[in-house]
């Protein structure tokens, strides 16, 4: 034995082994040293990191129609800065549905399945298994239905209530879109609306469609309008404004067709109260066209259809003939029940002080009276809206 180290000796040149290429092997040693002292001379800890779920390759006309954890637990040993460079490299668990098809998946989580660094060992997974539920994607049309609470104000209708937009369009699984027919706002209150309005509405949305399109509101626009009757009133006097005291109109009193709100109505305002009629003469003229107009100062439209006839001739009287006296339907004393307009003197303007008989009147315009019981001159009196719904 003593022979055969003494051979090896004598066989090694050690100036050679120690003068050559010397530096590198020096610095080769000490980055063994360092390299061992950081891994493999690091204690070893076991820790549980949460590692995301991945998921690569769904089919585009497929969709995940469950909820299923996002991240799963997974219980790993290994040197501590190896365990911390896991999330610096963000490691996940990647599960691959290129061949998926619609149904339930249920996908096995093993150790396998993670991949961790070099000196890392996955122990646990958790849970084990994951279970999808595979849908086909669709897309498919809603109608949005508004709902409502409340009434308008008295003597008014609710004429028209749509949303913008008044259908959404939305893409997702097909077994949950398949169970809803249409989509409803929240509640909007039309308590004692006068005017048409805009209002910002929310839909009242189920949970699964929530997580597909969001919170999401509407644009409702509200329209309500009077309500009003549509009346033919019969033997309105016709005021002839700068005829003179010589001349009269025939005939002298004419129907008038008009829409009447619903609130004057109620009121029990005589509707004949409501109009002047009047006539003005042109030079060379002896048909004159009759103009019947609502009384100054009313709070609320009313529309006049037609009046007939729509003229009148002008007639002149003759030197011996009397002045014939205007039907009255009242004894002509000042009736005190009657109902002026609240808030409105009207004046009578440029209207001439005789009717269409050539006799006297008031210089005022005379108030609203009530409705003379019966009110025997009304014809087509069965209320409807002058608008359709």
């Amino acid at each position: 034995m003593k022979q055969f180290w003494a051979n090896l000796f004598n066989k090694i040149d050690l100036s050679n082994l120690v003068s050559k290429n010397w530096l590198l092997k020096m610095i080769s040693l000490v980055l063994a040293v360092v390299l061992w002292a950081l891994v493999g001379g690091e204690d070893r800890v076991d820790k549980n990191v949460m590692v995301p779920i991945e998921i690569i390759n769904l089919p585009r006309n497929l969709v995940i129609s469950n909820q299923f954890k996002k991240e799963i637990e997974v219980a790993v040993s290994g040197p501590h800065t190896l365990i911390l460079e896991m999330s610096a490299r963000s490691v996940t668990r990647q599960i691959d549905l290129s061949a998926a098809t619609p149904g339930t998946m249920v996908i096995e989580n093993t150790t396998s399945h993670i991949p961790v660094p070099r000196g890392v060992t996955v122990q646990r997974v958790q849970p084990a298994s994951i279970i999808l539920s595979l849908d086909k994607l669709v897309q498919k049309q809603f109608p949005i239905t508004p709902r409502t609470t409340g009434r308008v104000a008295e003597g008014y209708y609710l004429r028209n209530l749509r949303t913008d937009p008044d259908l959404i369009t939305i893409t997702g699984p097909e077994t949950a879109l398949s169970s809803i027919d249409q989509l409803y706002t929240r509640a909007i209150n039309l308590e004692g609306l006068r005017q048409p309005t805009q209002l910002q509405v929310p839909l009242q949305l189920e949970a699964n469609i929530v997580e597909l399109i969001g919170e999401t509101s509407v644009t409702a626009e509200v329209t309500v309008a009077l309500e009003v009757t549509t009346l033919t009133l019969e033997g309105l006097p016709v005021r002839l404004t700068g005829g003179g005291e010589s001349w009269r109109l025939q005939p002298a009193r004419v129907n008038l067709t008009a829409s009447i709100p619903e609130l004057y109505l109620r009121g029990k305002v005589d509707p004949k109260s409501l109009f002047l009629v009047s006539a003005s003469p042109r030079e060379g003229e002896n048909k004159l066209r009759v103009q019947a107009l609502p009384r100054p100062g009313l709070d609320l439209p009313i529309e006049v259809f037609s009046v007939s006839p729509a003229t009148v001739e002008l007639v002149e009287l003759k030197t011996d003939e009397e002045l014939p006296v205007a039907e009255e339907e009242s004894d002509g004393k000042e009736d005190p029940t009657a109902l002026p307009l609240a808030g409105s003197t009207p004046v009578l303007g440029d209207f001439a002080t005789r009717d269409a008989t050539g006799g006297e009147v008031a210089e005022d315009i005379p108030p609203l009276s009530p409705v003379p019981p019966p009110l025997t001159q009304l014809k087509n009196s069965k209320p409807k809206r002058l608008l359709n719904d």
